[in-house]
Order: structure tokens, then C-alpha cells, then sequence
């Protein structure tokens, strides 16, 4: 969808879109300027977008919008049937209501993983050993829910970003980049940093029409800065004509940040071609 946007609606203008009726949306949590692009440009403002979240390891859909639920940009909104679903801090108390922490599956569910081939110890250590008292299946991602009771995904916990003390969801920033109107596609990472701990280092897309530069670059870290705040600053921002993602659309920050280290980039087996 991001890159779509990077063309505007010239694209999508050359075909006939009339048959649509739904929109999906799966991948990386999709922020809300590109959910707006794709509700007005591709669906013409008629088709619901299914912004749905799963792993493969849960086998299914774990929230996910019904047909009759109210859409929010930017949240996979309710959890689906029977499927109890709670953002807790390490103890495991549930935090408050627009409050991030750790996303988490309270109670058994048809399609569960059950191991991982070869390493069952892995697969407690990670899913399980937590929350081991309490039975909670460990998610990996970081989230948050509203006073509507909808589920807004962070990002994967591996990608939050601690600068100066402060944790920040790398969708977050990602977001607030791409709501400058240059930008169509951004991703963000942390370095080391004696000082911080990490400093922000963010890759972004440009749209059509607009031209890098280091002017630009500053812009786009006033613009964050504005937008979250100066814990939120990047330190750097570069320019790139497309991003490291999965076969399934995912963006493979760790290749971003082998890059900007200098490091071997390792198994890149998933890239998208």
C-alpha cells in the first residue's frame, strides 16, 4: 500500500476498480495515512478495509474487524470470537487504556502452535516461560488498547526503540514520517549509542515530484519532532528507493540495521525479490 502511495492516484486511476467491495490489509501494522490513501484512492471510500493481526504461529485471524464493526485507521480493532486478549506489563498487569505494553492470548485457541520443529525449548523459552504462571501465550509485539476497546499494534517488541530511557514504537515514528507530504514509506531503527542508548536512524521513501536532500532530511526530523516530540527526533534520516521486506510484506529492520552498522546483512532467504 505505502508503495502505492509513492505514485498517488495515477495508478490506480488507469483501472477500473468498480468491482471492489473489501480491502484487506495484512504485513506490518499499517499506520493511519496509509489506511486513509487506500480507503479514498483504491476503494473509493465504499470498501471496509479487514486490517486484521495473526502470526503464523496462532494458525488464523486473532483480531480482526467483523462486518458490522466501526473502523478506526490504524487498529486491527476487536479480538475475534472467543479469543481473549490483554496488553499487560512484564508482571503481567494488565496496563492502562492507551498505555504500550506487551500483547498477549490469554486462553487456548483452535490453530495454536504447538512446537517449533527440532526445538521445543525454544519455543517455551520465547511463547511461554514469561507469563508461565499464568498460562499467557507471549505475542512478541507490543501494543496498546483504546477506551473503545480496540487493539492498536505497535510493532514487534524486538523493534522497540529505547532512546534516553523512553520507549518508542517504531511504527510510531515510522507514522509520523509518512504523514509529511514527501514522504511515502518509512522505516526506523536504533543504534547504539553511549549517551541515549540509541539513537533513532530512519530510511524513508519519497513520492513522486520530491527530490533528496539535506534540507529535507532536516525537515523531516523537525517534522517527527513536532509530531511525537524531541525524544522522537531521528538522528539521521537517508533516502532509499525501496526497503528490505518479507515475501509477505514485512520490513526487515535487522537488514537495515546491518546495513547502517556495516555488518553482514545474514539470512536474507525471506527477502522479498
Amino acid at each position: 500500500i505505502r508503495g502505492l502511495m509513492r505514485y498517488g492516484a495515477s495508478w490506480a486511476e488507469k483501472h477500473d476498480l468498480s468491482s471492489l467491495r473489501l480491502l484487506g490489509s495484512v504485513g506490518e501494522p499499517i499506520n493511519p495515512e496509509a489506511w486513509l490513501w487506500y480507503h479514498k484512492v483504491i476503494g473509493k471510500e465504499n470498501c471496509p478495509i479487514m486490517d486484521t493481526w495473526w502470526q503464523t504461529e496462532t494458525g488464523g485471524f486473532m483480531i480482526t474487524p467483523l462486518p458490522i464493526t466501526p473502523l478506526k485507521p490504524g487498529s486491527a480493532t476487536k479480538p475475534f470470537f472467543g479469543n481473549e486478549i490483554s496488553v499487560v506489563d512484564e508482571a503481567g498487569k494488565a496496563v492502562k487504556n492507551g498505555t504500550e505494553g506487551n500483547l498477549v492470548i490469554k486462553n487456548p485457541w483452535p490453530g495454536m502452535a504447538r512446537t517449533i520443529l527440532g526445538d521445543p525449548d525454544r519455543f517455551i523459552e520465547k511463547y511461554w516461560q514469561l507469563y508461565k504462571k499464568q498460562g499467557w501465550y507471549l505475542t512478541g509485539d507490543s501494543a496498546k488498547i483504546d477506551d473503545d476497546g480496540y487493539v492498536w499494534i505497535i510493532g514487534r517488541n524486538d523493534d522497540v526503540l529505547k532512546v534516553s530511557g523512553y520507549r518508542l514504537g517504531s511504527a510510531e515514528i515510522e507514522s509520523a514520517l509518512v504523514s509529511h507530504p514527501a514522504v511515502t514509506e518509512a522505516a526506523a531503527i536504533g543504534l547504539p549509542d553511549k549517551l541515549k542508548g540509541n539513537i533513532i536512524h530512519a530510511t524513508v521513501i519519497l513520492k513522486d515530484g520530491f527530490s533528496e536532500s539535506d534540507e529535507l532530511a532536516n525537515e523531516l526530523k523537525k517534522h517527527v519532532d513536532s509530531e511525537i516530540g524531541p525524544i522522537a527526533r531521528p538522528a539521521f534520516v537517508v533516502f532509499a528507493d525501496s526497503l528490505p521486506k518479507t515475501r509477505s510484506g514485512k520490513i526487515m529492520r535487522r537488514v537495515l540495521k546491518a546495513r547502517a552498522l556495516g555488518q553482514e546483512e545474514g539470512d536474507l532467504s525471506t527477502l522479498e525479490e
